[in-house]
């Protein structure tokens, strides 16, 4: 579950990450899809700087993004880490579970615990990409440039950002609801991309219905019921649920001309002392409602698997396992979906989404945001602004509260110290 390869629809899972560009990917110099600005974005906290660009945005338009799938490479895990009851950061994977797998009628109750056994994470304490960036100071040789290349850059990778931020890039074509703000700031070379709370977002979040605040809940404790701390034991529903713990994946992997960088949370592992290396071993646990009707299934088709499918595919996760429960909360049926296999299951939907345009949307944003993103200082942040119907567009803050490098990232990754010796 993540709380805050790319697909051809006629491609095996495997075949997905290792298509070659096609003749579709344009230079940005040459990108029709990029426009004049005529409605600068201004933002409070900073007053941004003129447009340096000509004033460009990206159109977010789907007909766009039809064009032949862009090659992404089999996501390759460099690491991982773990964050434990009071989001303290370890470079280590104790926070690991490992699946267990359940009955096929498994009358999980899933309000069970919210009242009395419950530690909810402060989710108004944004922490940017604070535990990557440990997680990089603490594996500095894992992700330099290799000794021999010349390079002033401080790390092997042009974008490092979390997971769930490309999969909002990957879903944007399709989104009608949510936008989103990105904060990008290049240092020492390299892109780093966060996200900012939206104004909308953060009305919601304060505003949730008591429902709506006990059914976030219900994910969690589906993974009490169904992980176990050991490979060795079994799940325990009677403890206690805290959404600070997490353990996370860190991998690389290349989308066209961009070699990435990110880190995404990790529900369970496979116990099969047989299963395959991280990340094909890994599992992505989800609670639904139950799907009575031809037009709840469209619906589970069209906007859940949308965003199921992009989550997993980013990290190289090969299957979901999803609850479906009743009006109630309690999960009355199992159904595991294969990454690999869910483009053939839309395909009879009218009008569906498609892998290709959501891969190639998220190639050409990071391609523009490099075109924008030109001034190497961490203090200097690009704003990448996006609400439904409307393209992407940009502002310039220098200074501001959106800076979110840490100063302490900023002089260890400047100091003269060679990572490649210790």
């Amino acid at each position: 579950m993540d709380h805050p390869r790319s697909h051809n629809p006629n491609a095996s899972h495997q075949s997905a990450y290792k298509r070659e560009r096609g003749d579709g990917w344009r230079n940005h110099n040459e990108n029709k899809h990029l426009k004049p600005n005529h409605h600068q974005q201004r933002q409070s906290g900073s007053a941004p700087e003129p447009n340096p660009h000509g004033s460009q945005s990206l159109s977010t338009r789907k007909e766009l993004y039809e064009r032949d799938f862009p090659v992404y490479k089999q996501p390759v895990e460099v690491g991982s880490f773990s964050l434990d009851g009071e989001r303290r950061f370890f470079n280590d994977a104790r926070q690991m579970r490992y699946y267990e797998e359940p009955e096929r009628s498994p009358n999980f109750d899933l309000r069970d615990g919210y009242k009395d056994r419950f530690i909810k994470r402060d989710d108004s304490v944004k922490e940017k990409l604070d535990h990557i960036l440990r997680w990089i100071i603490a594996n500095r040789t894992k992700c330099s440039p290799s000794a021999t290349t010349a390079s002033s850059r401080a790390l092997d990778a042009d974008i490092v950002t979390w997971r769930g931020h490309l999969t909002k890039l990957l879903t944007t074509p399709y989104e009608t609801r949510e936008g989103w703000l990105l904060a990008a700031t290049m240092f020492k070379g390299t892109l780093y991309i966060s996200e900012v709370e939206t104004e909308a977002y953060r009305r919601d979040r304060e505003n949730r219905t008591a429902r709506h605040e006990e059914m976030m809940y219900w994910g969690y404790k589906f993974e009490q019921y169904t992980c176990a701390d050991t490979v060795h034991s079994l799940p325990d529903p009677s403890g206690v649920v805290n959404t600070n713990e997490a353990f996370c994946t860190v991998v690389q992997t290349r989308l066209a001309d961009h070699r990435l960088l990110f880190s995404g949370e990790v529900d369970c592992r496979d116990k099969d002392p047989n299963a395959p290396a991280a990340p094909a071993c890994y599992v992505e646990l989800k609670t639904s409602a139950e799907i009575c009707t031809p037009k709840q299934r469209s619906n589970f088709h069209r906007f859940k698997l949308l965003k199921w499918w992009a989550q997993s595919f980013l990290p190289g996760v090969p299957r979901v396992i999803a609850g479906f429960r009743d009006h109630e909360g309690v999960v009355v049926s199992l159904e595991t979906f294969h990454i690999s296999k869910i483009s053939h299951l839309i395909k009879n939907e009218f009008n569906c989404w498609k892998p290709t345009v959501c891969m190639n949307f998220c190639c050409d944003f990071l391609s523009f945001a490099k075109h924008v993103v030109t001034e190497d200082n961490p203090s200097v942040v690009y704003l990448f602004s996006w609400d439904p119907h409307r393209d992407v567009t940009y502002s310039i803050h220098r200074d501001s509260p959106y800076s979110f490098l840490p100063r302490w990232y900023i002089e260890e990754m400047t100091s003269s110290r060679d990572p490649h010796q210790s």
